[in-house]
């Protein structure tokens, strides 16, 4: 056999390895309520390894350990001890939304990839600071939203990329549920949801963050003229120091974006309404559990169509294709293929994102409509 020939093979033989290996993750943070639901639908998948777990706290990790049978040799109270010794190709981020920025400072110099939970910092500063150090570090950087999967938002954009609907002149996005309180979630979830300068916010920042990320998604990328938002505490016994009522305008050129974020829905919900020059798309939500960030996708299909001389009609919505129906499947095919991010999940859509919600919560402190620097 020629030499040239077996180094070929060997070559293939090493690429198909890989393409065949689990991912080696590591969780890094346990305060995130999602996690729960991580460790439920995916710990005995083949296409992923989880190699370390970290947080601070040790008996927040007994707690999962107890739950879900996880080995005591995987917990780490030192973020660049782990990354050192586990040697993870990725890590998942189930912390709090300001130690974002920390999290990827740290992966950077250890040249791990990242997918945190939604949305991407607290501040448009954190969000630059993390897409500076992803370039230097040559590390992808993905956020992970529950709507990202939905395979009634997947149709919606379709119709809206192949001109049934006409050019865009109106979108509508509620989200939430009835408050983190009075649904029940963990404490140490719970604690840094309602601090200001963890979540960057209450409502608004926790599920404004997915109207924005829509938005921009079907935007095309392209980012709003202008943010104007107004905000409400209507439970203050419950959450003295943040909003649980958001109401965020996006004026574009031509089109505007209303997205309700609140804690204070009779139901949870997850839904949007497009309106073109020609027609409508209206995705139907039926609420979610708590938790279900992190549950198998495929979910929410349903979707409500009137297109130009037509009545409605409710369709269900075709699979999203592989590798862009599940958060795992994609961040590995980022990582180990070289597929491009989805639009909703990309480090560039979410700097867009974090400078709406920065420039909203302005515009409530102030009264006032803020500019957005991030015009395309």
């Amino acid at each position: 056999m020629p030499y040239s020939f077996l180094i070929l093979l060997i070559l293939v033989a090493n690429t198909l390895q890989a393409q065949t290996a689990p991912l080696r993750l590591a969780v890094v943070g346990l305060v995130h309520g999602h996690v729960d639901g991580f460790f439920q639908h995916n710990l005995h998948r083949s296409d992923i390894a989880i190699v370390a777990i970290y947080d601070p706290s040790q008996s927040l990790f007994n707690r999962y350990s107890k739950k879900f049978g996880l080995d005591p040799r995987l917990y780490y109270s030192n973020l660049d001890d782990l990354l050192q010794k586990a040697h993870p190709q990725a890590v998942l981020v189930y912390t709090s939304t300001y130690d974002h920025r920390a999290v990827v400072e740290t992966c950077a110099r250890h040249g791990v990839h990242v997918m945190m939970e939604k949305p991407l910092a607290v501040s448009y500063d954190d969000a630059l600071t993390i897409a500076q150090v992803a370039q230097r570090g040559h590390i992808h950087v993905l956020v992970n939203y529950e709507t990202t999967w939905y395979r009634s938002n997947h149709a919606a954009y379709e119709l809206v990329q192949d001109g049934t609907l006409g050019d865009i002149r109106k979108i509508v996005v509620h989200d939430g549920h009835r408050g983190p309180k009075e649904i029940g979630v963990q404490p140490e979830f719970l604690s840094w949801l309602t601090d200001p300068q963890l979540n960057g916010a209450g409502a608004l920042f926790d599920f404004g963050c997915y109207g924005a990320d829509l938005s921009t998604w079907l935007m095309n990328g392209q980012a709003p003229e202008s943010v104007t938002a107004v905000t409400n505490t209507s439970k203050p016994d419950i959450y003295p120091k943040v909003d649980d009522e958001a109401v965020i305008v996006l004026k574009y050129p031509k089109a505007v974006a209303i997205i309700q974020a609140s804690w204070n829905w009779p139901f949870d919900r997850k839904d949007m309404e497009v309106y073109g020059q020609k027609g409508y798309v209206i995705t139907v939500s039926p609420g979610s559990p708590a938790g279900a960030a992190s549950a198998p996708a495929g979910v929410r299909g349903d979707v409500r169509v009137r297109r130009p001389n037509e009545r409605e009609e409710q369709l269900n919505a075709k699979d999203v294709p592989a590798p862009y129906n599940d958060p795992l499947t994609e961040f590995r095919a980022v990582i180990l293929d070289g597929a491009q991010p989805d639009g909703m999940s990309s480090l560039a859509t979410n700097l867009i994102v974090t400078e709406i919600l920065d420039a909203a919560r302005t515009s409530a402190e102030t009264g006032k409509t803020r500019p957005l620097l991030l015009k395309k």
